[in-house]
């Protein structure tokens, strides 16, 4: 490995929420939780819904509005185009599992545990 990875942390946003946006923010959360020990192993982490969530209150539209589905999972489509490997966090996910399906077909590397990624140290 010569440089730091781009990781994808994947797994529940929407899914199993019933659209209660408490239980939808405290998703988030759990995949923040996964943020620092990445970059602790040196890399970027990366959640689609860092990028998703602006872009549609930006459009002037917000996650629960049937125009999310065209930004949510084409965010993290393009987000793989530059993402180095996936961490698949547990939980039933269609966002989640289609991200990991698209990693897989790119020959990018998925995780489903934080000790599965490799440290990466300076020289």
């Amino acid at each position: 490995m010569q440089k730091p990875m781009l990781i994808l942390i994947a797994g529940p946003y929407r899914s199993g929420t019933d659209d209660d946006r408490d239980r939808m923010a405290a998703n988030l959360r759990r995949l923040e939780e996964a943020a620092w020990p990445i970059f602790e192993r040196g890399h970027i982490p990366m959640i689609g819904e860092w990028v998703a969530l602006p872009v549609l209150e930006s459009a002037g539209h917000d996650v629960l509005d049937p125009f999310a589905e065209r930004v949510m999972y084409p965010t993290a489509e393009r987000l793989l185009q530059h993402c180095d490997a996936v961490l698949r966090l547990p939980g039933a996910s269609r966002g989640a599992d289609q991200d990991v399906a698209l990693a897989r077909e790119r020959g990018i590397p998925v995780y489903t545990s934080i000790d599965e990624v490799p440290s990466f140290q300076v020289a």
